[in-house]
């Protein structure tokens, strides 16, 4: 069976409340199984638009990921993160 990935995309504008979601979301992680694979660090934009955190996070499979994604675990967390930056996230399947 493929893997899933979260792949995220974000600019934190509010630190402190950013901390919120990023303390509460891998209650949700762990809970399906994911593995983290780059949160933050160095990168290199080659094409399009850049913001400054990038995500990967791996799942056992792609409906985990959606199934982690619709979670209460992961929606409560996410709604601290409401107002603290902007994400973009895409959820594919791996190969």
């Amino acid at each position: 069976m493929p893997k899933g990935y979260w792949i995220a995309h974000v600019t934190v504008t509010d630190p402190d409340q950013y901390k919120l979601y990023a303390a509460d979301a891998p209650l949700a992680f762990k809970k399906y199984g994911a593995t983290i694979l780059a949160r933050g660090g160095a990168f290199q934009q080659m094409e399009g638009d850049a913001r400054p955190r990038n995500v990967v996070i791996e799942f056992p499979s792609l409906q985990l990921a959606i199934d982690c994604y619709n979670s209460t675990e992961y929606q409560a967390a996410k709604a601290k993160r409401a107002g603290a930056g902007v994400a973009e996230i895409v959820l594919v399947e791996g190969v």
